[in-house]
Formats: C-alpha cells, structure tokens, sequence
C-alpha cells in the first residue's frame, strides 16, 4: 500500500448515509448513534475510511445538502460533540472520517440568507448571493434563462421575492446560490474546513465542485457562451489552490464531485497543489460491456497520469441507482435524464454481474467507495409515489421516480422490528428485506457481504503498481498488477478457460463443470 501519509491513494472509502445507515435512538432517522454503534461491522469489512453525507443542521428539503449551520449537527442525527466521538472513535479502529461540504449554496433557513431578505435589495447582505432585478417592463421575467440542474426539471432556477428581487437556485428555491466573487464567501469556507480539520477529519468531499463560480454578468445560456457561465469556470482553481493549503496544514485530503466531459479540464482540478481526488462518474455510468468498460478504464487512468493523481472507482452512490437493480436491466448504463418509473429489472443476473463489478472495482489502480449497503446486494427499492421525499421527484412533475429508492435504511438482524435499523423508518423497507440482513449474510460464506470482506481483506495482493492488459477472448477483461495477482471478468455469453494461474484466490462465483469461468463472473488469480 501507498505511504501512511498518502493512504488516500488506495484505499476503501466507506459512503455513509446517516440518515439511513442505523437508528440509536429509535425515532425512525439513522443518526451518529446508530453510526457509532456499528463500528464494529465497519471495522470488520476492512474499510480505511467513512464518508459521511451531510450531517448538519438542515431543514431536509433536499436531504441535507441545504446547509443552515456548518458548525452544528441537526438534532436528527445528535450533537457536535457525539460527531468529534464518532470521529476519534472510528480513528481507534484504525478508520478516518470524511465530511461533505457543500460549498455552491446553502439553505434558504442559513442566518446569512435570512438577513438578506431582511435588509432588502441593494444590500451588502444580498451582495453574499445572486440577487437580481427580473427583465420585462416589470421585472416579471427572470433575470436569464438557465436550467435546473435537477435533471428532468422544467423550474427556472430564479425564485422572485415581494420586493421584486430574484435570487439564485441551480437546485431547488430552498438553496440560494452563494456569490464566491464576495471575499466573505471565501474566507467563511476557509473557516469551516479549519473547524472540521481540527475535530479530527481526515479528508473533505466537495459536492457539486464545478459549480462555484458564475460569470459575474449571468449572461443567457442561449446562444452557447464560452466559457460557460457557471460550469468549470477558471476562477475555481484559485480557490481550490487556497482551499489546498489548508488541507496541507493537516494532513488533510479532498475529493470532489466533478461533472466535465473534457478530460483535460477535468484533470486541472486533480493538479498537485489543488485536490487530492475526483469521483470517476464514466466508470461509474459505464455500461455492463466488455469493451466500454475497457475504454472507461483506459481513459480514467491517462487523464489521472498526468497530474499523478490516484483514480476512484465507484459503483453506486446516493444519487445513483443500486448497482444489482442496474445492472439487471437491459440498459445497464446510467443515465438521470433516463430513470423512470416501472423498468424491469432481473435481480439474479444484476446480483451476479454486482458481484463480478465489486471484484472489478477493487483490483483497478487507485481508491474505492463503496455506498452503503452495496456490501449487501441491497437492490433499488420501488417506494410508494405517497413517500417519496425527493426534490427531483416534484421538480419533474412527478414523472422521475427520484433518488430515494437507493437511499433506503439498511437491514441488519432479519427477526427484529424493521430489521433491526431501529424505529419505523423514514422510508419504507420492502416486504424482502429482511433476506438481505446483516446476521444472514454473516453466516453465508456465499453472501455478498462475505465476497466484499473476503475482497477487501486480500485486495493488497495486487499492490501498488500500474495496471498491464493481458490477452483475453472476446468479451473478456484480464489484467495483472505489480504485486503478481490478476483479475479476469467474463462479459461474453459462454464460459471461458482461466488462464495459467498458480492459485484461485476469490471467485465472484463458482467455475462451470469444468473449470472454466461462466459469464458474468470474475476471478482474483496469483499468476
């Protein structure tokens, strides 16, 4: 493995949901009891660090990413001070934090916000925002014509107040947008990643990190400005470089959600002196095909070279539907603007191919996330339209099913109230969810669980060197590591014979009759 300093570079980041993760107090909402009650599971699937979603005060309207207080836990989850336990507590299992911040907005109920639409247009206090007179002979128009970033949303992204003021939102209206041209704005993030850093954290995931900078005059997107207004602007990169040096005051990491399908502007963000890491969306929406797959793998590694920074490899997030649902599908790509209600999905083979993606993932060069219950095989959950809480789900109208079917709370002792999560949950469990428990995985040597233990506990056998192509049949994947071990992964239709090979040492399935490897399954060799 990479050096104690650069940990970050290979390892098994652990996503948490708090909110869905497990309950300590019994109210229906996962919280940092429940959290911390279950280190123990944590310690023992081998995971190098936790990445927490956020957990501060919020009104929820979009689940915690709409901030009202930094430096405050909601009281859905605990306080400040069970957050600096769980954080030591973790590190004494040899398990670092990480925390989200959400630098592009805030809530609407953050004290900034609310003293700007106190103190009226004009204001130094709305100066912290977009705040904009609207266009028309009565200011009755938006101030321009930009889209929702909730993909399927035909809402503009301008909310207009009694005083005539529109305010930003690329989100939802209960998310201004923060103006980063404003000194305050800056040195207010500069504070908050120092309060986080000094309780204890090792790292900073920064959601929507392309998204910060606007050009100043909020030009129409009609007509295809370049730059783009406020997307990848290169004002970010002063920031970034700022934010850097105070995550190297303590030893600190960042990743970032970074969005960009130009791969050399992507690896700007990734040079040495701005963040560590950035989340690896191709890999992450490529389809279940040999060679997509192959070329996803290629170009993450070559845009990653250059600046010599670590490639993540992820499956599944919050936002993402569960991999078994999608890989069980017959587009088993990802797409936002595609989701839908009612796709059929054949959880066997979704489960099966999971399963060979998870050996996949940990063999490739770089770092892993896992989310939450993909250790478990949980699928995507179909919930009742009458308990959907999801913004993206009302801001289409109702016509995406949204993002909670993945965000439902886990399953942990198959013969207890709710699954042993804690209280009647905050989203409702499907009637089968109790076959995918915790206790019952733990006794399976069969289980999914028992695979991800399994994986992540030899996954040092590939070490840390470069990975080398080696030949493969058609619809095969065969690499070789430095540290002597090879992965194979069989998306062809029939099985295929394993190449030479000293030692099996994990199969995502068990070898046909005779030997040979079925489709949909991989296999850890030592060459």
């Amino acid at each position: 493995m990479g050096q104690p300093t650069e940990w970050w570079r290979s390892a098994v980041i652990y996503q948490v949901y708090v909110r869905s993760f497990a309950d300590g107090d019994g109210d229906g909402t996962g919280d940092l009891a429940g959290v911390r009650a279950r280190l123990p599971y944590l310690a023992e699937l081998g995971v190098d660090a936790l990445w927490f979603n956020p957990w501060y005060l919020s009104p929820m309207k979009d689940g915690g990413y709409d901030v009202a207080d930094y430096r405050a836990i909601d009281p859905a989850f605990g306080t400040l001070a069970e957050a600096e336990k769980l954080i030591a507590e973790a590190r004494e299992l040899g398990i670092r934090s990480i925390v989200d911040i959400v630098p592009n907005h805030v809530s609407d109920q953050h004290p900034w916000f609310q003293a700007a639409l106190n103190a009226g247009p004009g204001s130094p206090e709305r100066e912290l925002f977009h705040f904009r007179r609207g266009r028309g002979k009565h200011g009755e128009l938006p101030p321009n014509d930009w889209p929702s970033q909730f993909v399927g949303s035909a809402e503009p992204v301008w909310t207009r107040l009694p005083d005539g003021d529109w305010y930003l939102h690329l989100f939802t209206p209960e998310q201004p947008d923060l103006n980063w041209a404003r000194p305050a704005v800056r040195q207010e993030h500069e504070d908050i990643l120092r309060f986080w850093f000094e309780r204890g954290v090792a790292g900073v995931r920064i959601d929507s990190a392309a998204l910060l900078a606007k050009d100043p005059a909020l030009p129409d997107l009609a007509g295809g400005p370049d730059p783009h207004p406020f997307v990848d602007r290169d004002e970010l990169h002063d920031i970034y470089r700022s934010w850097r040096a105070i995550a190297d005051e303590y030893g600190g990491v960042f990743v970032g959600e970074v969005w960009l399908p130009d791969t050399e502007r992507f690896a700007r963000y990734l040079r040495p002196d701005e963040l560590h890491t950035a989340f690896n969306f191709s890999f992450l929406s490529c389809p279940w095909d040999a060679g997509r797959l192959r070329t996803s793998i290629d170009t993450t590694l070559a845009e990653h070279a250059p600046v010599g920074a670590p490639a993540t490899w992820v499956l599944c997030n919050h936002d993402i539907t569960r991999t078994v649902t999608r890989y069980g599908r017959t587009d088993t790509g990802f797409d936002f603007a595609a989701k839908a209600f009612g796709t059929p999905t054949d959880l066997a083979l979704g489960t099966r191919r999971a399963r060979a993606a998870a050996l996949l993932s940990l063999a490739l060069p770089g770092a892993v996330y896992v989310y939450q219950g993909e250790e478990l095989g949980l699928p995507e959950a179909d919930i009742p339209r009458d308990r959907i809480e999801d913004p993206m789900h009302g801001r289409s109208g109702g016509k995406d099913p949204g993002r909670d079917g993945c965000r439902v709370p886990l399953p942990w002792t198959a013969g207890a109230p709710h699954t042993g999560f804690g209280g009647e949950p905050w989203l409702p469990q499907p009637a089968d969810w109790a076959s995918y428990a915790v206790d019952r995985q733990t006794v399976d040597p069969g289980s999914m669980l028992s695979l991800y233990r399994e994986a992540i506990r030899i996954r040092p056998v590939f070490g840390d060197g470069p990975l080398a192509w080696l030949p493969a049949p058609e619809g095969c994947l065969a690499f070789a590591r430095a540290g002597g071990a090879r992965c194979v992964v069989n998306l062809a239709d029939t099985p295929v014979d394993l190449p030479e090979h000293t030692a099996l040492l994990l199969a995502g399935g068990p070898l046909d009759s005779a030997g040979r490897l079925p489709k949909d399954t991989a296999v850890w060799l030592r060459s």
